[in-house]
């Protein structure tokens, strides 16, 4: 049997290039689109409370399941990406979101939107969200694996910046159904795409991780650790339960806090809808550039302090928030908190990795993931109900500021080994 060499072949052509790059591209595609879906959440409020006359405690309800299932179904995610692979998780993912979105469009009562978009999207994300960027990047690059978390998880933000503007314009112009018809029209042409170009692994293109050696060479430092320390060892480490932490108030002071609560907060403040959204596309874009940086710098620096320095940022911004009251001062602090939104999610993988190996990686991160969106969950409704008692989001914001703070402690108690370091498999991690 020919042993896979460093060069990839597809449909008997050598490329280029390698592989990897194309399987990157689909999935950054792929998490851009599902995000632009998820990210949506805050534009549907006012148009839901003045359609429906719902409350803003009750839709945020279901935002706020959303995230919780996100993570929810994160760990058994990253389950079936170990077993069946990257493909077919991405296939299933698409398809569901369609069946949300279409639910969506029909819907009339409460627990309608509470059932499509909290429960049915909220599966649909968690089982091929951050787990597959993860996942891919892992299997897929031995090196610049810390550049390719990065571009992937700029996804997010990438998604943000693409369509919450256009559906802002949308919204206001043609109504919220036209733009959750648009984006369902998006993902239906997606699914053929990835059916017809993604791969789950080097092999299948005959050819080895990007920066990995052929058998009988020197490996590369990342591929030595490549071992792996089963879930039920890693809940035993201090490791787990740090990482796990910090990436819970990574998902409260953005997924809940900000993603879900600033737009309504900059309209009460007087600023238009529109405006409001262009700044979020703004955050979306230097979020792009932070999560590159932090990617960028996770393969040369200790990645516990980037992880730290991110979240110290991320407390600072919001501290002066409640203090932003017109355009200018909203597209400052989108400019500081974009830099740092998202740039805590490589150094975190990387830790992970590097602590518990890559072979379980998906399971792994599934379970720390679920602790963001869990994070995400609880702040999101907790904001919506501190609005409703006190008329405005000043304590929800100065309350994110102090958990991040929080995160940035935790993150320093991480003694994940150093990437240059080879990880045993079953080795015990520092606890």
């Amino acid at each position: 049997m020919q042993e896979p060499s460093a060069k990839a072949k597809f449909l008997g052509i050598t490329l280029p290039f390698h592989y990897g790059w194309i399987v990157m591209g689909l999935t950054f595609v792929t998490a851009l689109t599902v995000a632009g879906v998820r990210s949506s959440s805050p534009l549907l409020i006012h148009p839901l409370e003045m359609e429906f006359g719902w409350s803003r405690g009750a839709i945020a309800f279901a935002i706020s399941l959303n995230l919780l299932l996100v993570g929810a179904a994160a760990p058994a995610g990253g389950y079936l990406i170990d077993r069946f692979g990257p493909r077919r998780i991405m296939l299933a993912t698409l398809g569901v979101v369609v069946v949300a979105l279409t639910g969506t469009l029909f819907m009339t009562q409460l627990w309608h939107f509470v059932l499509f978009w909290g429960v049915v999207l909220g599966l649909a994300v968690g089982g091929g969200g951050g787990v597959l960027a993860a996942t891919v990047a892992n299997r897929w690059f031995s090196a610049r694996r810390g550049l390719a978390l990065g571009i992937l998880n700029s996804a997010h933000s990438t998604g943000q910046l693409i369509f919450l503007p256009l559906l802002m314009f949308v919204n206001v112009a043609a109504g919220w159904r036209t733009g959750s018809l648009i984006l369902m029209m998006v993902v239906l042409g997606l699914i053929p795409v990835v059916a017809l170009w993604m791969r789950d692994d080097p092999s299948q293109v005959g050819a080895l991780p990007y920066g990995s050696a052929p058998t009988g060479s020197r490996q590369s430092p990342s591929a030595r650790g490549a071992g792996a320390i089963p879930l039920s060892e890693a809940l035993k480490t201090l490791n787990f339960w740090l990482l796990a932490g910090s990436f819970f108030v990574c998902g409260a002071t953005s997924a809940g806090l900000i993603a879900t609560h600033l737009i309504p907060h900059a309209i009460e403040r007087g600023i238009s809808e529109v405006a409001a959204a262009a700044t979020i596309g703004v955050m979306g874009g230097m979020n792009f550039v932070g999560t590159l940086l932090s990617g960028w710098l996770t393969d040369r620096i200790n990645a516990r302090k980037l992880l730290a320095t991110v979240y110290a940022l991320r407390g600072v911004s919001l501290f002066v928030l409640p203090f932003v009251n017109d355009l200018r001062g909203l597209s400052i602090f989108a400019i500081i908190y974009g830099l740092d939104w998202f740039a805590s999610v490589p150094p975190t993988i990387v830790l992970t990795a590097d602590s518990f190996g890559r072979k379980t990686l998906g399971s792994i991160y599934g379970w720390v993931f679920l602790s963001h969106q869990l994070g995400g969950a609880i702040a999101a409704i907790a904001a919506g109900f501190v609005y409703e008692w006190l008329g405005d989001y000043q304590a929800a914001f100065l309350g994110g500021g102090v958990l991040a703070l929080a995160g940035a402690a935790m993150a320093l108690g991480i003694t994940a080994r150093s990437p240059r370091e080879p990880v045993a498999a079953g080795a015990p991690v520092a606890a």
